[in-house]
């Protein structure tokens, strides 16, 4: 598979990349890997701690990812009944089907020369699908990835906050998230006006950056789209660095927020990456 985003559209991405989201065309929309059916046997044979679902219909946005209702279904029967069940399905780390790590492979590597110029050699790169009911809401949460959502059938608004925003994600909530805390963010209704707000169809994704806070609501058909996501040695810096900061907090300081592409990080991450070691060498 070549070409399938077209030079316009690597034109869009090499002038916004990494700071702003945009919409940007494709041409796999139709990609036989992406159908219902495909996902339905790609869900059957993935390791079920990659499996996630549950009722995404008139659920309030800020809702705790622990107070998310179930829908009493399997993942395969709500990917069965997914245009009635109202419900959200994700499939974490389809690359570990080798199908659909060539179809990441080829579709990554045609941006590659422009990330790798800009943040750095790509690390870590994964992929998800999700599966959505008609008028399905994904809630707020930030990415701790870079991250490209390619539309394959229905449509989706994404809407978008600036990155790190305050306002909206603060630094308690990064240094909590990265210890293993709550994924989804809080919400007040007031947020909503910050936000910009991008609907895709099939043929269009959309660059999310890295730590840009947004949430997501389907249109009036089943929805299927697949998220590509990398990580940088930048990226790896800021999450230590957030990380490091909660570590200086827990002994009574008030540091100050990890800095932004392209300033660095490097003091907070070695500091972390030196405190993990020494914790592992007293837990042998």
């Amino acid at each position: 598979m070549q070409n399938v985003i077209p030079d316009s559209s690597k034109q869009i991405f090499r002038d916004i990349y990494p700071h702003r989201p945009a919409r940007i065309a494709h041409g796999f929309a139709d990609h036989p890997l992406l159908t219902l059916d495909a996902l339905a046997a790609l869900a059957a044979r993935m390791r079920p701690d990659t499996l996630e679902h549950n009722a995404a219909i008139d659920v309030p946005l800020g809702t705790p990812t622990t107070k998310l209702p179930p829908n009493g279904l399997t993942t395969l029967q709500t990917i069965e009944q997914i245009e009635s069940c109202g419900s959200w399905v994700l499939l974490r780390e389809i690359e570990q089907d080798p199908a659909y790590a060539a179809l990441m492979a080829d579709v990554l590597g045609e941006v590659r020369p422009i990330i790798e110029a800009r943040t750095g050699r790509m690390h870590k790169l994964r992929a998800f699908v999700f599966i959505s009911s008609p008028h399905a809401v994904t809630q707020p949460h930030f990415d701790p990835e870079y991250n490209i959502l390619f539309q394959a059938h229905g449509r989706k608004t994404v809407t978008l906050f600036p990155t790190a925003d305050e306002q909206i994600v603060g630094q308690r909530f990064f240094e909590s998230y990265f210890a293993g805390g709550q994924r989804y963010l809080p919400w007040r209704e007031e947020h909503g006006l910050r936000g910009q707000a991008i609907a895709i169809e099939p043929g269009e994704s959309i660059f999310v950056p890295l730590f840009a806070p947004h949430h997501v609501k389907v249109h009036a058909d089943v929805s299927v789209s697949l998220s590509l996501t990398w990580c940088s040695a930048w990226s790896f810096a800021a999450i230590d660095a957030h990380k490091f900061n909660a570590r200086l907090r827990r002994l009574g300081l008030s540091p100050a927020a990890p800095r932004m592409f392209p300033a660095g990080n490097r003091i907070k991450a070695l500091g972390e990456r030196a405190a993990e070691r020494l914790e592992r060498m007293a837990a042998r």
